[in-house]
């Protein structure tokens, strides 16, 4: 179990990161500047936090009221970088070499030879970083992390650098790895919703320094708690909601002429709220959609994208922004319809509280 509350302040910005993470995968999202390197960077002693304390598996290894701060190679992490920070002057079986120089000479080659082949690059030994691909070269990054059998594993945006094409294959590779490798704590930092949805198991989401909301890649999706957090995650429609309980299972939420039906998820509603509904969520047809929250609507605008086109459309006074797959996009074009129909799915609405 990794336990984290430390503050950090660096010039203007300051760093409040409070979570606990077990095994598998956790993922940090967030944008830019918001903090995910920073708190990496203290859990690995890289950078020491002001006040606060690090705690993994139940040993402190950082706590300001107890003066206690581990040395980096001491705390037993493992950290990838973002550019995998090879020795370029080191082939694959020295660059693995290097995270066991401690031990017994003999079986430093076996561990090595062994670590080779789990991270299938039998036959690579004698080549250097400059002679693999980059699924190679993460790859003994990995095996040379892994090698030392760190309690916790730290990835740092490993994908970040690369082309689209190839982005989807190393994360296989990745995973694959970890899987069949690696029992313990994984922590992910990544800018991108669908990197961290394929790759981690729950989502940590961070912005201006702060841990916003930890849970499931599900939950994140289908019940953001905050604006921020559903921001990031990827939501573009948001409008405020006045809220009516409408007994046992449903409530009833209007926003200027749009009045909508909505699951009763939670009890902890109140009487205005933001509401938002993600853009794939709903449903844009030429046609008369006879269910509950269907409406008339008009499109304003398009953007296309490689395979989507988002469509801007005025739905009783709100704009809504809906994504539709290009080749249904243009059939409901071609239908000459001069009317459109739009449906928010009542149980795809989630409902947040309004900051003050």
């Amino acid at each position: 179990m990794l336990e984290i509350s430390i503050e950090k302040k660096l010039g203007n910005f300051k760093l409040q990161s409070n979570f606990k993470s077990d095994t598998g995968v956790l993922g940090i999202l967030g944008s830019s500047g918001c903090g995910k390197s920073m708190t990496l960077k203290c859990i690995s002693g890289l950078q020491v936090p002001d006040k606060g304390f690090v705690r993994l598996n139940g040993k402190d290894l950082f706590d300001s009221e107890k003066n206690v701060n581990v040395s980096p190679r001491k705390r037993n992490i493992g950290y990838v970088f973002q550019n995998y920070a090879l020795f370029p002057h080191l082939n694959v079986y020295h660059n693995i070499l290097y995270g066991v120089q401690r031990l017994d000479k003999a079986k430093r080659h076996d561990k090595v030879m062994e670590m080779i082949n789990k991270v299938q690059l039998d036959g690579y030994e004698k080549h250097y970083p400059s002679q693999l691909s980059g699924g190679q070269q993460q790859r003994v990054a990995l095996a040379r992390t892994l090698i030392t059998e760190p309690e916790l594993l730290l990835l740092d945006e490993p994908f970040s650098a690369l082309d689209s094409q190839v982005k989807f294959m190393l994360e296989n590779e990745l995973l694959g790895v970890l899987k069949k490798n690696y029992e313990g704590i994984v922590l992910l930092v990544t800018h991108n919703i669908e990197e961290a949805y394929r790759l981690c198991d729950r989502i940590l989401i961070m912005d201006n320094g702060k841990s916003l909301q930890l849970c499931t890649k599900d939950e994140i999706i289908n019940h953001p708690t905050s604006l921020e957090a559903a921001s990031i995650s990827g939501c573009k429609n948001f409008f405020e909601v006045e809220v009516i309980d409408e007994g046992d299972e449903f409530l009833r939420i209007t926003s200027k002429d749009l009045v909508l039906r909505t699951n009763k998820n939670t009890s902890d509603y109140q009487p205005r709220m933001l509401a938002g509904i993600r853009a794939h969520h709903m449903h844009l047809s030429p046609y008369y959609i006879d269910k509950t929250n269907s409406f008339e609507c008009k499109i304003v605008d398009k953007v296309e994208g490689v395979f989507l086109t988002t469509v801007i459309v005025n739905c009783m006074g709100s704009t809504l922004l809906v994504e539709v797959p290009k080749d249904d996009y243009i059939n409901i074009i071609n239908t000459n319809s001069p009317k459109f129909w739009i449906e928010l799915p009542g149980e795809k609405i989630f409902l947040m509280k309004i900051n003050k």
